[in-house]
């Protein structure tokens, strides 16, 4: 029924997805995901396993991704509140190699990302009380898993540190992860 509108980002590999809502004087329907549009759009990874996240304004999350045999894509909405997501790309032999991708997610916009694996991905909350889900192409592994600092000068990511104070939270664990130039990526790019 063509629910959705794809779109590529700059980065290849990335989608950009809006859904169509039905709206009336109840509030709106939409779906979040539908086997035949994203077919339809050639989108063929399988999804394996959803997460949902409850975080405050100012709380930062990543950037985490899986190493092979564990590869992990994403694909990320944000139900209520609003966030700034953001992907960056690990993929060796990549043209983009180190470039990130972000853009805001909300509860208002029903915009998605999907970021393949080969990206780092993270966000940051922009509102209290945000709800983000996203449907993942791999099942977590603790053994796999890995990530790099949020904050990295040389990715040098622009996050909208204006939108709340300055001031951001992260778990200890996300404190420690190491720059781009220190990271662990068995991925590369294939054109």
């Amino acid at each position: 029924m063509g629910q959705f509108i794809f779109s590529k980002a700059d980065i290849p590999g990335i989608l950009i997805i809006e859904a169509k809502p039905f709206r009336d004087n109840r509030g709106f329907f939409r779906e979040t995901y539908n086997l035949s549009d994203f077919e339809k759009n050639g989108f063929t990874d399988k999804f394996v396993q959803d997460n949902h996240s409850w975080s405050n304004k100012g709380v930062v999350r990543g950037l985490h991704y899986q190493i092979k045999p564990s590869p992990m894509g994403k694909l990320v909405a944000c139900f209520k509140g609003k966030i700034f997501d953001v992907g960056v790309d690990i993929r060796k032999g990549s043209p983009t190699f180190g470039k990130w991708y972000g853009e805001i997610l909300s509860g208002d916009n029903m915009k998605m990302l999907y970021f393949p694996p080969g990206f780092a991905h993270g966000f940051l909350c922009l509102e209290d009380d945000t709800h983000v889900y996203y449907k993942c192409t791999g099942m977590y592994s603790q053994k796999n898993e890995r990530a790099m600092i949020w904050n990295d000068p040389e990715v040098g990511i622009k996050w909208p540190l204006d939108e709340v104070g300055g001031k951001v939270i992260l778990s200890e664990k996300d404190q420690k992860h190491p720059p781009l130039k220190g990271i662990e990526t068995n991925y590369t790019f294939k054109g």
